[in-house]
């Protein structure tokens, strides 16, 4: 089967070398799967994203002398198949719509408990609506309050069943969703999330190899439930190592880590970037 892969930045600032890694990462495993190599926009926050940033996307990718199939797939034109992903889960009972908000929930989770009443390993509790009254829950949703849509993941769990996926770096693997609590899969202000989103894109795009940083490995194990509650296809995973700066730092935008237009600007080779990385 030809491996088809994608990068899929969000225009949210410049491109860095971690961003290059990627690109010219899963390049390497289209090109060398004789498959293709694909390019898409993460721009559903669109209280983030730029359109300065996403052309100096493309002009950076261009500047690595890397070429992607067209035409270039941007989540914002395609809300639509997000709704009809999040109708889909819905009509199956597993979602719901909770008030709270991050800092009652961050007190829920940090108040005491009687035992098992919160699993340590999750990151946001289960069924929220436990921690806030039906009535009150209820109210705020009619007064116009921001809530999120959340999956009922016992719930989620019990028509998934065991999930499984395989990484081409650590073989195969168990998903275990549970450890992520009831996730949110779209907000009030927002109508879909990253997991969500990424999970449609890459069905539809016929998505057949994954690749992407070790830091994305825990979102896999939603990504594989997902695709499990909407009957899409489970690509192959590929989760490569990180760059990171001289302090072990993962290059990251919040970490104000040098991007590849300062580099060009001052004159940097591309050769010599690509060779740095590991890439000929």
């Amino acid at each position: 089967m030809d491996v088809i892969t994608r990068f899929a930045p969000s225009p949210t600032g410049n491109l860095h070398l971690g961003h290059a890694f990627s690109a010219l990462f899963a390049e390497r495993e289209a090109r060398t799967g004789n498959g293709k190599f694909l390019v898409r926009i993460e721009d559903i926050d669109t209280a983030r994203c730029n359109s300065a940033f996403e052309a100096s996307i493309f002009e950076d990718l261009s500047w690595l002398s890397l070429t992607w199939e067209k035409p270039v797939r941007k989540q914002s034109n395609h809300m639509a198949d997000y709704a009809k992903g999040l109708k889909k889960l819905e009509n199956l009972g597993l979602l719901y719509r909770c008030t709270l908000s991050r800092k009652e929930l961050s007190e829920v989770m940090s108040a005491p408990h009687p035992d098992n009443a919160l699993n340590s390993t999750q990151k946001t509790p289960t069924d929220t609506l436990r921690y806030i009254s039906a009535i009150e829950n209820e109210r705020r949703l009619g007064a116009g309050a921001p809530y999120a849509i959340r999956l009922h993941m016992g719930a989620a769990l019990k028509l998934a069943g065991n999930l499984k996926w395989y990484d081409c770096e650590h073989g195969e693997q168990t998903a275990v969703p549970e450890t992520f609590g009831d996730i949110v899969l779209a907000r009030k202000d927002i109508a879909t999330s990253y997991h969500l989103s990424v999970t449609i894109d890459d069905a539809i795009q016929g998505i057949t190899r994954v690749t992407r940083g070790n830091d994305l490995l825990p979102a896999t194990h939603i990504h594989r439930l997902l695709q499990e509650l909407l009957e899409l296809p489970t690509p192959d995973y590929h989760h490569h190592k990180m760059i990171t700066d001289k302090n072990s730092l993962r290059l990251a935008k919040r970490n104000k880590s040098s991007t590849l237009q300062e580099m060009k600007k001052s004159g940097q080779n591309p050769e010599d970037i690509i060779q740095f990385l590991g890439f000929k």
